[in-house]
């Protein structure tokens, strides 16, 4: 602290800044906040440290005191409140405290005996209010990671990033103990600093000293007072974790107004105070001179908001509006998902409406039917598959992503774990229950064990995770969406095998996933020289080629989806019947078939109608289109497009007609009416076609007269333009 201030100064100081800031509109920023606590509408007065730096009358040293030592800046703003603070100006209900200060200064004891500093009564009793101080932005470009606080910054206001790993219940902290003398009846207070306290046995008043009467004191626990407290760990972000270290922890102090703010497994930002806690009992003597450290929390805030909890700004509605308008959303949204990736169109469609999702039903008798869709991307190496998972990852408002070889059982699902606090044994949830209301991305899925498998069939179906180990027996709710990414048994997908033997995994499991796509890496010269040349331009300039339009961000994306989730589309009647006969149609279609590629089962139902009110949130509609019906069996269908394309081939049956439409494609294209035998040679064996088939291909369509050949050359000249 600098020479030329004391404690009075600084009050003034405070006091001036709180009575004249005045926010944008010339209103006066704070007093309006101390009418509110006045009036019992808020009990948090948050003190930003920008508004100290942009009041003129305060000095610089101030604003350094404040962050190099907030704790006792704290105390000082809460004095200069306490003599700010106004009369209020509606009427409020009374609570307990409220009650016992009246009844106090009816009795005369409000400060009886002040020079025993037990008996004087501490200000903290008497205050409805809570002080924070939250940091500023402007000195800091960004939050420190944890592994940057040192022990320069003790004492110190900083700002940090993490994700919450593990939260503990809201218990009652106490703030001042209040005793009553059974000799001489006066309160007795005591202020409590510490997590620990030694509490009175004596009477310290006058009265007891001069009748050298040893007063037992009685602990009167509806007059202290407490507040509530919360311990939560927050870990490293992974991306801020250097190579082959391992993510550090803090723990932070949650007390009053901030306490349940966060959950585990939200990714916050917090500033407060970096303190030090000094080992307590048995610790302590093993410990010697070591403390402890932790954060006092003054401001939490969400890096990404929950659906739920999303409020849509001004202009961020109108954008809404605008684009749910636009005939062309349902592609935009899409294609806005991973523009860097190239293809994989359909696949990004069903992405989207896996993070638009169905609403959840519950029947009158307690039964429950999931909304969340789960997918599995089944795909030889190196078609983008993890590169997706984490991008939906990054997009989702909450989202947990892990890899198969790396999560046990008990990782996806629950761990029990004593709790250091309180020493009872607790439920430490996995990546799954962390996942609640959000997405889970597990990767490499078919690498995982058989029996962590199993973990996951009661979550993707009734979405909750069942526990009963060391005496805990309970349910926890994982009501989350599984997206998986695996490869196929043989690390590539072997077409001489079976569709099963290829996918390796139980039908128990594959039942549960409303889509299972299989992405297989083709050879074909035209599209692999549009990746290439996707690729290098990403290279080059590190965005994606143009797509036509400007791809939308991440924060409009969540904007629009939440939005969307707001709907709860129904079924109409005129759609029941059209429903049930496509269903027994794929019934009967899978019943005739050799091998079948998928199984289906009144699942495969469900989620034909999960993926088509997710269509329909997407258009803002309360109604199912048939439209919306027939693009998710479309999807459906697509999903398992590049085994059938391979089956045809293999039977050569559809192969003149695919030599057609390449000539007649490439000749629209060129906008020619003649093609030379040459080229059509080169675009067919292109996609794998031999000279054979094109002759073959010639000489039936010549006699359908399509075209007309030259006797000679074999050249083309298409009859009808």
């Amino acid at each position: 602290m600098s020479k030329g201030f004391d404690l009075q100064t600084d009050k003034d100081l405070a006091k001036d800044f709180l009575t004249n800031f005045a926010d944008i509109n010339g209103e006066a920023k704070y007093m309006s906040i101390l009418q509110e606590v006045a009036n019992r509408k808020i009990r948090a007065v948050q003190i930003e440290l920008e508004d100290l730096l942009d009041y003129k009358d305060l000095d610089e040293e101030f604003f350094g005191r404040v962050t190099e030592n907030t704790r006792r800046y704290l105390g000082v703003f809460a004095d200069a409140i306490d003599e700010l603070i106004p009369e209020a100006t509606e009427a409020f209900t009374e609570d307990d405290n409220d009650i016992l200060m009246t009844q106090r200064a009816a009795d005369g004891n409000e400060n009886a005996d002040s020079a025993d500093p037990h008996q004087r009564m501490p200000k903290e009793i008497k205050r409805s209010f809570e002080v924070y101080i939250k940091a500023s932005c402007k000195g800091q470009a960004r939050p420190f990671t944890i592994r940057e606080v040192k022990a320069s910054n003790i004492g110190q206001l900083v700002r940090i990033s993490g994700i919450v790993t593990r939260c503990s219940d809201v218990k009652p902290l106490m703030q001042v103990a209040v005793y009553t003398c059974e000799e001489c009846g006066f309160e007795i207070y005591q202020e409590v600093t510490a997590r620990i306290f030694m509490p009175l046995f004596e009477c310290p008043s006058e009265r007891c000293k001069i009748n050298n009467a040893k007063g037992n004191l009685i602990l009167q626990l509806r007059a202290s007072k407490f507040l509530r407290f919360q311990e939560a760990k927050i870990q490293e972000l992974s991306e801020h974790v250097p190579k082959g270290h391992i993510p550090r922890t803090m723990t932070v102090h949650f007390r009053g107004e901030l306490t349940r703010k966060v959950a585990p497994g939200d990714v916050i930002e917090l500033s407060g105070i970096f303190l030090p806690i000094p080992y307590t009992g048995f610790r302590a003597m093993r410990a010697g001179l070591v403390a402890d450290t932790y954060l006092e929390a003054m401001s939490v805030s969400h890096y990404k908001k929950k659906y739920e909890e999303y409020k849509l700004e001004g202009d961020e509605e109108e954008q809404i509006a605008n684009l749910a308008e636009d005939g062309d959303i349902y592609n935009k949204l899409a294609r806005s998902l991973a523009p860097e990736i190239f293809g994989h169109e359909d696949v990004k469609k069903a992405l989207l409406l896996l993070l638009v999702g169905a609403p959840h039903r519950q029947l009158k008798d307690g039964m429950k039917i999931r909304g969340d869709l789960h997918i599995c991307l089944m795909g030889d190496p190196g078609v983008a598959k993890s590169q997706l998972l984490k991008h939906i990852i990054s997009v989702a408002p909450r989202g947990v992503y892990t890899t198969g070889k790396g999560s046990s059982g008990v990782g996806l699902t629950a761990a029990v774990m004593k709790d250091p606090v309180t020493n009872e044994m607790v439920l430490e949830g996995g990546a799954l229950v962390l996942a609640d209301m959000g997405i889970c991305a597990i990767d490499e899925f078919d690498k995982m064990d058989d029996s962590d498998r199993t973990a996951i069939h009661e979550v993707m179906e009734q979405q909750t995770v069942s526990i009963a180990k060391a005496g805990i027996t309970t349910s926890l709710n994982a009501r989350t969406a599984v997206l998986a990414a695996a490869n196929p048994a043989w690390g590539r997908y072997d077409l001489r095998r079976t569709p099963a033997e290829n996918i390796n995994l139980p039908p128990a499991l594959l039942s549960r996933f409303d889509l299972l796509w299989l992405i297989l890496d083709r050879a074909d010269m035209d599209s692999d020289l549009e990746m290439a040349r996707h690729v290098v331009y990403v290279h080059q300039h590190s965005k994606s080629p143009a797509l036509g339009f400007a791809p939308l961000d991440a924060s409009v994306l969540r904007a629009y989806i939440s939005a969307a989730r707001k709907i709860c589309p129904h079924v109409p009647k005129e759609l029941e019947e059209y429903i049930a006969t496509v269903y027994s149609s794929i019934r009967q279609d899978e019943a005739k078939s050799n091998a079948p590629h998928s199984y289906t089962t009144i699942r495969t139902l469900l989620s034909i109608i999960r993926l088509s009110t997710a269509l329909a949130r997407l258009r803002f509609s309360e109604v199912l289109a048939q439209s919306d019906v027939d693009e998710a069996l479309r999807l459906m269908q697509m999903s398992k497009f590049s085994l059938y394309s391979e089956d045809r081939q293999k039977s050569g049956l559809d192969a003149i007609s695919d030599i057609y439409s390449v000539l007649r494609d490439e000749a629209a294209r060129m906008k020619k009416m003649d093609v030379s035998y040459a080229h059509a040679l080169n675009w067919i064996s292109r996609k794998g076609y031999t000279e054979a088939q094109l002759k073959e291909c010639l000489e039936e369509y010549a006699a359908l007269n399509v075209w007309q050949i030259h006797p000679n050359t074999f050249d083309i000249r298409f009859i009808d333009a």
